[in-house]
């Protein structure tokens, strides 16, 4: 069942409390806070209960329950002790089509209580629908230890400068793209404040063959921990996002809920559309005054043709700025425990891919046996790329992984030599291949490691 998550304005209506016990207890702070008009029915109640009442915050009511107590409310909440008091709650506030929550009683709810976060204005409800409100509190925990804690007095200055802006400019991209400005600068109370005189001054006069803008952004390997913070705030802003197969709806999901999302892969989805054909896209769309990302798996700029996009923005004056991302290489490396280089065994590291453009002949690595070698791409059939290492002098104890999904939760690594890659299976795609002797100095800490990850599959 899909839930509908919306934040309710409850000042001054009728809301009923029936229970005025430990359970009720919990819940009695939100809803005063919430500015509920409240009546409390119970025949016993603890002493905050009457405390309350005492000070003209509830209506205290001490007796039984009875089904016309349910007339005239907007809210019904059912926290006694005895589940066929709640129950029968529920039910009388269905037949008159009153919102009605029954505590710790999924099925007897219209909506559920989340696990909230507060700074001032800034609430963050989380709700996992009654199944684990444990969890639910987990991540409530984890969020508030990541907000700062003055993040509730710097919005209420942000929601005072927009309601000078909205009350200043006129309806337009611009003033939309200068209320997004501001959502990313500090504030001030100083009349001198950079970001308010941003804020009051004149809107830019926008170039119309200028004014778009294209980001080519690092997606990083798919986890969307691993996205840098800059790469998060432009995402989160962006009109259009164009994006390659391999980036994951789990990062394609941070963007803005107006956000244009389209996919420019050539795995599947778009199958037909060219290099040029994005190219067209990005100028189009930055030419409509629209905010572009080119996103990108990984890093832009490591086999992503990033120099073809970048010459063709060039081209139409487009302005576009680079964000980098963590190249699959790096977060294999992690996944692997294994330093690329190091000062016993790899004191160079050599970038290839497996497929190479089709006007250009691949030439030779050199030997270089001290290098760690990452090969993107690699294909599924490893044996000619063994045969072509080998013809060049690697010997065939050299140490490979090949490492599938990297960073993600379904990560996988087949270890071998260079004598055994050919014979390696498939494995699900992106794939990439390492190899080189700063794989042998972890080796045993990598046998420990997935010794333990299968026995706790």
């Amino acid at each position: 069942m899909s839930l509908l998550p919306i934040f309710l304005k409850l000042e001054g209506r009728p809301g009923l409390l029936v229970g005025a016990g430990n359970v009720a207890l919990e819940k009695i702070a939100s809803l005063l806070r919430a500015g509920l008009r409240l009546r409390v029915i119970a025949p016993q109640a603890r002493a905050e209960f009457h405390q309350l009442a005492s000070e003209g915050r509830l209506d205290l009511i001490q007796r039984a329950f009875a089904m016309p107590d349910l007339d005239g409310n907007f809210l019904v909440i059912a926290a006694t002790d005895a589940p066929e008091v709640n129950a029968a709650v529920y039910q009388g506030a269905v037949e008159r089509g009153i919102l009605a929550n029954s505590v710790d009683d999924p099925p007897n709810c219209d909506f559920y209580f989340g696990s909230v976060v507060s700074r001032g204005q800034l609430q963050i409800a989380i709700s996992t629908a009654g199944e684990s409100p444990a969890v639910a509190q987990r991540l409530r925990r984890e969020i508030d230890e990541q907000l700062p804690e003055d993040l509730g007095p710097w919005l209420e200055e942000l929601g005072e400068l927009r309601r000078e802006v909205l009350q200043q400019h006129p309806r337009g991209e611009e003033r939309k793209a200068l209320l997004h400005q501001l959502a990313h600068r500090e504030l001030c109370g100083a009349d001198h404040c950079p970001a308010r005189l941003q804020a009051l001054g004149p809107l830019p006069v926008f170039n119309p063959e200028r004014e778009g803008k294209v980001y080519l952004v690092g997606a990083g390997p798919g986890d969307p921990d691993l996205l840098t913070v800059k790469a998060l705030r432009i995402l989160q802003t962006a009109d259009v996002i164009l994006h390659d197969d391999l980036v994951p709806d789990a990062i394609l999901s941070l963007a803005a809920a107006a956000a244009e999302i389209v996919n420019v892969g050539k795995r599947c989805g778009a199958k037909n559309i060219t290099q040029e054909g994005i190219n067209a896209l990005m100028v189009d769309h930055a030419r409509a005054r629209r905010r572009v990302v080119r996103l990108k798996s990984g890093d832009p700029l490591v086999f992503g043709r990033a120099a073809e996009e970048m010459a063709a923005l060039d081209v139409a004056g487009v302005a576009f700025d680079v964000v980098p991302g963590i190249t699959a290489a790096f977060a294999a490396a992690a996944g692997l425990g294994c330093s690329l280089t190091s000062r016993n065994s790899a004191s160079s590291l050599i970038f290839s891919a497996g497929h190479h453009a089709q006007s250009h002949n691949r030439a030779p690595l050199p030997r270089m046996e001290d290098a760690t070698r990452v090969v993107y791409m690699p294909g599924r059939d490893l044996r000619l790329l063994a045969e072509e290492w080998m013809q060049e002098g690697l010997p065939q104890d050299f140490p490979c992984a090949v490492v599938s999904r990297a960073a993600l939760p379904d990560q996988h690594v087949q270890r071998t030599t260079l004598a055994e890659l050919g014979g390696v299976a498939p494995l699900e795609a992106p794939s990439l291949l390492i190899a080189g002797w700063a794989l042998l100095e972890s080796a045993d800490r990598l046998d420990q490691r997935e010794a333990s990850r299968q026995a706790t599959a």
